[in-house]
């Protein structure tokens, strides 16, 4: 893919909040919508602070609002339980494309940020979930936070020249 979504990086899917049973499963709560797609992401990067490490996804499946999953090596209780609190990551390219008009997060983060009369205002840093729509946290000469609304807010992003414009007053 060309531009800023074609970069490799780290994408947070999950994160493994405990053992499952006693035969080394783990119980993940999964980012992924249906939850269940965490378990068809393959391999995994488990990452917690400077630790990482591959997991090999040998089995999965829904349970409750959780997943849980087998991983090649954790074949104990205490094993499982020594990864709660691991990040599950996948590498970029692993994801499907988005639908026409939608945009994964990590795509979004690091794109210039310009309004209508060409004044930049600075770079996408954090996407926020707000439950009505997104938010960009976009930090130039301060930070401001603006609705990702497409068509209201956002007039175009385009990833290949890494630029969202915006319709939106820089005072604000």
């Amino acid at each position: 893919m060309p531009g800023n979504s074609g970069n490799d990086r780290a994408v947070v899917v999950g994160r493994v909040s405990g053992a499952f049973g006693v035969r080394g499963w783990v119980k993940a709560v999964s980012f992924t919508d249906p939850p269940v797609n965490l378990v068809g992401y393959r391999p995994w990067t488990l990452r917690r602070g400077d630790t990482e490490h591959r997991a090999d996804v040998l089995e999965g499946r829904e349970h409750g609002s959780a997943v849980i999953v087998r991983l090649r090596g954790v074949d104990t209780r205490e094993q499982a339980e020594a990864l709660k609190g691991f990040e599950v990551t996948v590498r970029r390219s692993q994801l499907p494309p988005p639908a026409p008009g939608e945009y994964y997060r990590v795509d979004l983060v690091g794109l210039k940020v310009v309004n209508l009369e060409e004044t930049v205002l600075g770079e996408v840093v954090d996407v926020m979930e707000t439950g009505a729509n997104d938010v960009l946290v976009v930090r130039g000469d301060r930070e401001r936070l603006l609705p990702f609304v497409q068509g209201v807010f956002v007039k175009s992003v385009n990833l290949e020249e890494s630029r969202i414009v915006v319709d939106w007053d820089p005072e604000f």
